[in-house]
């Protein structure tokens, strides 16, 4: 099973939302703070930036404690928790270590909103990929005085896709918490449409819980069938009807898992800064898909190939500064001595290899690891998209089986879409002429973003993907939620290409 939300702390989010009142009232009036008591007491050196700005004035009356509090209550809308942010507040004692929990709480909910409560470099590296950049002390410090509750709502990622993430959470919490958690669906062979298998009546039952399956259709085997392939439609599977073992895992996620995954990619979704490229390239790295966006428009997507979880594809913003047609390949030391030194004199040959200077390096042509065209990025990782000639693992389900780079579907006519709209596609069409390794540079970089979105908005539906790189786990442990069920490692068809 991937994935588990344990009941509590789901009930603990719907009981903070609605224990609003009792925050709100314990806020009696704000008595007068000594400045030096309060200038002693205050460690947080963002909170020391947002006293020192008002001459260490104390900032929560009454009515602006009552709000904060509202507010934060409210955190579980955002697939947070509001007992993270307003327990110190509860526990603290007496006026000035109050004031002072106040402001720390304030900033910290604000943080989370503006930048995400998780920073991402603590959990992955590399990260790059680039993040809002709020002065929450300064917009404190503006708002405490005014209407701090719509300044904090403000902070959060205000687009369509958020909102409808965060509606998703919402109804998935309130299902988990009025139903029981089932077991897990146990494992077993394939159950094509039609055939029999003593699970069916327990899928059946999840297929109806979680929507897929109406009750006005009956439990009969089309009705089933039709069924399973709406989710495999959701999760991104093929839809055959066949209830694989990933098949399987999509049906096992009921409403405990589905709200913790969207909690997680709502989190996600707050490191990216609030205002994207309007012209540049999207991989979600959990789906294995490439989005083509220019000038706010999504112009192309296709399917890629994306690292397996031995060498995870990372978290990168990087962009594409040139194309290489007819690319050489220089064997990284780890695949060189790891896979290709224990193989044969003859390998170097039968795979157009040669030594160069004590590297491996595969010529140019159409059976390069490369492909034709290779899309060169800026960064320190040698991570970069490219063509491969192995085509056929763009028609499977599962595509994370590379070593780490981007393997994009037709590469070649990606190439000569992104040549036309820069305006290089004489230059384009030469270079791949030469057959040998030439390069064009781009007039302007397209950025790239490498990101994992284990949940998305797709048209007018959410989708999911399963967790192949276990990631959910470590931003779920920082939300304060549980971490998932482990599952089993799969075959996976990978080459020696990056």
């Amino acid at each position: 099973m991937r994935t588990i939300l344990i009941a509590s702390a789901l009930a603990a989010l719907t009981a903070c939302t609605e224990q609003s009142s009792t925050n709100s009232g314990a806020a009696a009036a704000q008595p007068a703070v000594d400045a030096e008591a309060l200038r002693g007491a205050v460690r947080d050196a963002q909170a020391r930036r947002f006293y020192e700005a008002r001459e260490w004035r104390a900032a929560w009356s009454a009515p602006a404690t009552a709000a904060l509090t509202r507010a934060i209550s409210g955190a579980s809308r955002h697939g947070l928790d509001p007992r993270i942010f307003l327990a110190s507040v509860d526990a603290a004692e007496g006026a000035v270590a109050r004031e002072a929990a106040l402001t720390t709480a304030a900033l910290a909910y604000a943080g989370a909103l503006a930048r995400g409560r998780i920073d991402p470099e603590t959990i992955h590296a590399p990260y790059s990929v680039p993040r809002p950049d709020a002065d929450v002390a300064a917009g404190l410090n503006r708002a405490v005085d005014g209407d701090v509750a719509a300044w904090l709502e403000e902070l959060a990622p205000q687009d369509a896709e958020y909102r409808a993430l965060s509606n998703a959470y919402v109804s998935a919490r309130r299902q988990a918490a009025q139903t029981p958690r089932r077991a897990p669906i146990p494992a077993g062979r394939d159950i094509r449409p039609g055939g029999t298998d003593p699970r069916l009546a327990a899928i059946a039952s999840a297929l109806a819980a979680d929507g897929y399956l109406q009750a006005a259709q009956g439990r009969s085997r089309s009705a089933l069938t039709a069924a399973v392939r709406r989710v495999q439609e959701d999760y991104g599977l093929t839809a055959t009807g066949v209830i694989n073992a990933d098949t399987l895992a999509a049906i096992n996620d009921g409403p405990y898992e589905r709200a913790r995954t969207l909690a997680v990619n709502l989190e996600r979704r707050r490191w990216l800064a609030r205002e994207a490229p309007a012209t540049r390239i999207d991989v979600n790295t959990a789906a294995a898909a490439l989005t083509y966006w220019r000038e706010g428009a999504a112009v192309d997507r296709r399917r890629v190939v994306v690292g397996d979880p031995e060498h995870m594809t990372p978290e990168l913003g990087s962009p594409i500064y040139r194309l290489v047609a007819n690319p050489t390949w220089t064997v990284p030391r780890s695949i060189q001595n790891e896979e290709i030194a224990q193989e044969g004199p003859g390998y170097l040959a039968r795979n157009n290899m040669e030594m160069r200077d004590g590297w491996i390096v595969q010529r140019s042509g159409p059976t390069n690891s490369l492909g034709l065209v290779k899309f060169d990025m800026q960064n320190p990782h040698a991570i970069y998209l490219h063509d491969t000639p192995a085509k056929a693992l763009f028609a499977q389900d599962d595509r994370h089986s590379s070593h780490g780079c981007v393997r994009v579907f037709d590469a070649l006519g990606f190439a000569a879409l992104i040549a036309e709209h820069e305006g290089v596609t004489d230059a384009w069409n030469r270079a791949r002429a030469t057959g040998e390794e030439t390069m064009v540079t781009l007039p302007d970089a397209i950025p790239v973003r490498l990101i994992y979105q284990t949940a998305f908005v797709d048209g007018d539906r959410i989708r999911y993907r399963l967790d192949e790189y276990g990631w959910d786990d470590a931003v779920a442990r920082g939300l304060g939620l549980q971490p998932g069920g482990s599952r089993p490692p799969r075959q996976r068809a990978r080459d020696r290409g990056p």
